[in-house]
């Protein structure tokens, strides 16, 4: 039998190219006997959860309060329910079927909610466990709910309906009560017009069996449970909004449609008490004032030492409306304060000291519920000042457009960023502690630090602490400071700008944990490079380099450049620092050239402690277009080097000398290039048009870079008005050949020879620095930047640094290009190196150090990590590289560039997102799919562990935010104002009740109000009421079974009930028939009975006038 040879079955692996994708993938999917790397990671270890959603409720629609336990829940327009506590203390649920949440309910104290939905069902929250469950549902099927109150201590819920009509639900076993309030027997008999829907209801606060009941069209009844009957009706002819009782029972507040508040005195229902119009005009002569918006809310809150406050929303005067935003009006004694608010009022609570309503309420804070935040106000404070809010809500503050999640960061990383966040505080809040304090934190949460950071819309970026399942913020920097705000006029700034609205938006971002170095790519073709210090600086002027980055138009064939020809130098330049916008070499009516989309700041820039701007890199305006937005982004601290990628090519920057060091086309990353030098005085024509040098003469020249290749010319502009020692250099070359114009946004077209079929539209879509072989065969390895493109291509980089790191700041870098090493189907979305052993090789990175430290200190701290080649022989593999792109992955072998495994991810949908991250001390790649799909797969065999279907893209808020990271946590922006985490680790998902704080806590409820000795014994106490023998099925009977359906939720027994045998079901089904039948039989026989009763009456009644008149002539009639 023939030896097998698993060397030469490796080396014809890069010759086959029969075999299909899915032979492949299920190849790479069996463990080979050969294999090198033991891989510990099992899919016993994967697990998909949701842990805990931050953020701001989107759409919120309704909230209520528990006074004892201190929690607050706010209920959404989708179903969502969120509840929220202590800082750090919050939950998330859902409503099966997403309808609206239009009231909430609080069992005060006994770890309970109601919610009422738009669809018209109830149901009943268990919130004694860590993860809410609905205990009992009930769905209404004839009339439709419009207002829920739940006394205190009270288990019987009223449920007002659109019909007027009031039913009452026990609470503990979600079933309905006999005892119905019709709207016929509520209003007055002589009324020919329907009320309305029921509006509000509450009881009287001293005595429980006086029910108020609101109507829509103006009428309130005052309506006696026990007598069964309406003791007092209050009409005015205006629609009610809103009620509030006064503590002591005896008047009561409605707020009205046209902005008056009526003052009614219980036993004087004639006419109100008092008509007031807090924002209306009072006329002179007495007559009505000017009617106001509507006053939607309006609560009548006492105190024991001074006057009342009567808190309401709305009410502004029609005049002021369009002046004045959402306001919230405090009216306590003779002074009103209009607070005014940013945004639309949804609801709001005003906090008492006591849950009972028969005593002094003593409000001492108002939660206000707008439309995209949450303030609460501090009543006992002269002027109203708001509480700090300690939850992250200001998530979207600014759309967020992209993210980023660092998990087992740096220790010290968390506590720097707080120390200078703490200085951007704004002052003015409320000295007292946050009210909403209810819940206790998890006991098991995890221990090591995590960072998210999140860009926005507005050029900000924030930082914030993720660790142990909570968020706070840390520290936020505005990116916008650095350029000049309204420094152009409308018209050049329509003509300028590619970016209408939101300028500064931040597009992606690459941050070092270890180094602590940022750098932040926008909408508007610029890149910044930030450093962090503790110490505050001051930038005379804000370093400055632009790039001019040629693109290739498609649809017109380049021209051959005569490399003979003389070309004419342009113009020299100045040597003295001017904006960009200030030295545009063509005339106002030409195309504009050479122009950046924004103008830098030019004043002198103070810097707080924080992130200080390092360099801004701005692409510019070439021959009429506007350069094309930046696609990728990386930073690397120990090699000093940034790179960005767009439609247009390849640039990589020195940010310590501030030079550009390349400047490719991409379609020059298919050929090969020589080395080069930034700064090379050499001024002949180059055999490619990979690089194009700068130089150190006095004067600008012209240099034609021509790809052998490609035949199509390179361009490359660098400007600098910063350094004095490098004022008159200037790389450029002439522009491309003659083009139709083409006001569109277009991305380059490769030319290459040998990929002459290409999408005309080929961008890079990934970049990575490390430590390699930069060539097939090599045997050292040495820095490298790994290039990916949306077509699939991966090419390799050499980056060629000084020897001495003491060298570096004085001799210059050089990049050399070489030839592509893969090809994938897709777009390249992640690529990173694994050793021999299957460990990660994260890039190189120098150790953080303070740039405005004394130099002692810089040389003390200062250790750049030298590039540390792993020993290898020659002809022997020591790294491999994982390729990553939308549809496939690749994992060669390095130097020999060898393919060793190839896995298929999706053939029907593509990948969003992917990341090589540490998994129970492993690697693994994660994936996420626009299907839904959430995968991992082992490196390097690219052994599925995990596949589940998670999420369907439905948003593309989702594919711009998912990102994964290590030890199994992951999150996605769910909605423009949420943050949801989950984790696909099965330890974490075993741990999570331990780790998730509760909202309930054994809390004493506070002692009733002391009735006093003479109302004790005078009886002018509280009257207490018996509901149970008032609503029980004994004194009122049983509801119609038509008008609501119980359903038993999975939270409590009954849920374990409904899931029984279906035989059992089927025999409770057929009884609940039988007895309806029953029931209707019955009362068929009652109305036939009644009917004959009724016709052997008649007929007596008519025999006895036959007899009375039989005998009579008609004329005596």
């Amino acid at each position: 039998m023939k030896k097998f040879n698993i060397r030469k079955v490796l080396d014809g692996l890069t010759a086959a190219s029969a075999s299909s994708s899915s032979a492949s993938a299920a190849s790479a999917a069996q463990p080979r006997d050969n294999d090198v790397v033991h891989e510990t990671l099992q899919s016993e270890q994967f697990q998909l959860c949701k842990t805990v959603r931050h953020g701001f409720p989107n759409q919120p629609a309704s909230m209520a309060f528990d006074p004892v336990q201190k929690i607050l829940a706010v209920g959404t327009q989708t179903g969502a329910l969120r509840l929220f506590g202590r800082a750090g203390v919050e939950c998330y649920c859902q409503h099966e079927g997403g309808a609206a949440v239009i009231q909430l309910q609080f069992l005060i104290n006994e770890g309970a909610l109601v919610s009422a939905l738009a669809d018209d069902s109830l149901h009943l929250w268990n919130l004694r466990q860590k993860i809410p469950a609905v205990l009992h549902s009930l769905k209404f099927s004839r009339e439709r709910i419009t207002y829920c109150h739940l006394p205190f201590q009270s288990k019987w819920l009223y449920i007002g309906t659109e019909r007027g009509n009031i039913h009452i639900v026990n609470v503990e076993s979600f079933t309905l009560s006999g005892y119905v309030i019709m709207w016929n027997k509520a209003i007055e008999l002589s009324s020919k017009t329907h009320p309305g829907p029921v509006v509000h209801i509450s009881d009287n606060p001293m005595d429980e069996g006086k029910l108020l009941i609101g109507f829509e069209c103006g009428v309130v009844v005052l309506w006696d449970l026990k007598c069964k009957k309406a003791d007092y009706r209050y009409t005015y002819d205006e629609a009610i909004h809103s009620v509030a009782w006064h503590h002591e029972g005896k008047q009561f507040v409605c707020s009205h449609s046209d902005g008056t508040l009526t003052t009614w005195n219980v036993r004087a229902p004639a006419k109100p008490l008092q008509i007031i119009t807090p924002h209306g005009k009072q006329p002179k002569d007495g007559k009505k004032p000017e009617p106001c918006r509507p006053i939607l809310k309006v609560e009548y809150k006492t105190t024991r030492a001074g006057d009342p406050f009567m808190v309401m929303s709305g009410g502004l005067s029609y005049e002021t409306m369009g002046r004045r935003r959402a306001c919230l009006t405090v009216m306590h004694g003779k002074s009103t304060a209009v607070l005014e608010m940013d945004t639309p009022i949804v609801d709001f609570l005003t906090l008492c000291e006591t849950p009972y309503p028969n005593d002094f309420q003593e409000p001492y804070a108002v939660v206000v519920l707008l439309e995209k935040d949450l303030i609460v106000i501090d009543l006992g404070q002269i002027g109203y000042p708001a509480f700090e809010n300690p939850y992250p809500f200001t998530v979207h503050e600014s759309p967020v457009t992209c993210c980023e999640y660092f998990a087992d960061c740096p220790a010290e990383l968390i506590p720097a960023l707080y120390s200078v966040g703490t200085r951007q505080k704004r002052q003015g809040y409320s000295k007292k502690e946050w009210p909403v304090s209810g819940g206790n934190w998890g006991q098991g949460a995890q221990s090591y630090p995590e960072i998210i950071l999140t860009g926005h819309a507005d050029g900000t970026i924030k930082f914030w602490d993720a660790s142990a399942l909570m968020l706070q913020v840390l520290y936020k920097l505005k990116t916008a400071k650095v350029f000049e705000r309204g420094a152009r006029g409308k018209e050049e700034k329509g003509s300028v700008d590619i970016v209408d609205e939101d300028p500064f938006a931040v597009q992606t971002l690459s941050w070092c944990p270890e180094s602590r170095l940022l750098c932040v790519a926008g909408v508007s073709a610029h890149v910044i490079v930030y450093r962090f210090s503790k110490q505050e600086a001051t930038a005379e002027e804000v370093q400055l380099l632009e790039v001019r980055m040629q693109s290739d138009f498609p649809g017109v064939a380049a021209e051959t450049p005569d490399p003979g020809g003389d070309q004419s130098p342009p113009p020299p330049q100045s040597a003295t620092p001017t904006s960009p916008q200030q030295e545009s070499p063509d005339p106002p009516e030409g195309p504009r050239d050479n122009i950046a989309c924004l103008q830098v700041r030019s004043s002198p820039l103070k810097q707080s402690p924080g992130y200080q701007v390092e360099l801004v890199v701005q692409l510019v305006w070439v021959s009429g277009e506007p350069p094309q937005p930046i696609t990728s982004l990386a930073i690397n601290s120990s090699y000093g080097l940034v790179v960005f990628g767009n439609s247009s090519g390849l640039a990589v920057v020195d940010f310590l000398q501030k030079t550009l060091l390349l400047n490719l086309g991409t379609a020059d990353l298919y050929s090969p290039c020589e080395p080069r030098q930034p700064r090379s005085p050499r001024k002949t024509r180059q055999p490619s048009a990979a690089l194009c040098d700068a130089n150190d003469g006095s004067g600008a020249s012209e240099e034609r870079c021509k790809s052998p290749t490609s035949e199509k010319s390179c361009s490359a502009t660098t400007r600098r008005r910063y350094n004095p020692q490098h004022k008159n250099q200037l790389c450029r070359s002439l522009s491309a050949p003659n083009y139709a114009k083409d006001n569109s946004f277009s991305r380059s077209r490769s030319s290459s020879v040998a990929s002459i079929d290409r999408e005309s539209r080929e961008a890079l879509s990934a970049l990575a620095f490390c430590e390699s072989f930069a060539r097939k065969g090599e045997s050292w390895a040495g820095p490298c930047l790994l290039v990916g493109t949306t077509q699939g291509a991966v090419g390799m980089l050499s980056l060629g640094l000084p020897s001495p790191p003491e060298q570096r700041l004085v001799q210059p870098a050089s990049v050399s290009s070489c030839s592509t090493i893969s090809q994938l189907k897709g777009a390249v979305l992640t690529m990173a190196l694994l050793d021999a052993a299957g460990t990660l090789l994260p890039p190189a990175y120098e150790p953080w150090y303070d740039p405005n430290a004394s130099d002692e200190e810089k040389e003390r701290i200062k250790r750049r990590r030298p590039p540390s080649p792993p020993g290898s022989l020659e002809g022997q593999d020591s790294q491999f590289a994982l390729l990553c792109s939308e549809k496939q992955a690749k994992v060669l072998a390095l130097p020999s560039q060898t393919r060793l495994y190839k896995h298929s991810i999706t053939e029907a949908s593509f990948v969003l997102r992917a990341d090589v991250v540490n998994m129970g001390g492993a690697n693994c790649l994660m994936c996420f799919c626009a299907n839904g799909h959430i995968m991992a797969l082992s490196l390097p065999s690219l052994r599925p562990l995990l596949d589940v279907n998670y999420l369907p893209l439905t948003d593309m808020r989702i594919a711009r935010t998912f990102c994964f990271s290590n030890l199994g946590q992951a999150l996605y922006l769910t909605s423009p104002t949420e943050v949801q985490r989950l984790t696909y680790s099965q330890e974490t998902c075993d741990n999570l009740q331990e780790m998730l704080s509760e909202l309930f806590t054994p809390v004493e409820t506070p002692e009733a109000p002391n009735r006093g000795f003479f109302k004790g014994l005078f009886g002018g106490g509280a009257q207490s009421l018996d509901r149970e023998d008032l609503f029980g099925e004994t004194a009122a009977g049983k509801a119609s079974r038509s008008l609501a359906q119980h359903i038993p939720g999975p939270g409590g027994m009954e849920g374990m009930k409904g899931a029984a045998s279906g035989v059992v079901g089927d025999l409770a089904r057929a009884r609940i028939a039988l007895d309806e039948r029953g029931q209707k039989l019955s009362e068929l026989e009652d109305r036939s009975a009644a009917m004959m009763a009724s016709a052997d009456s008649f007929s007596k009644h008519a025999h006895d006038m036959m007899l009375k008149y039989k005998d009579k002539k008609w004329y005596q009639l």
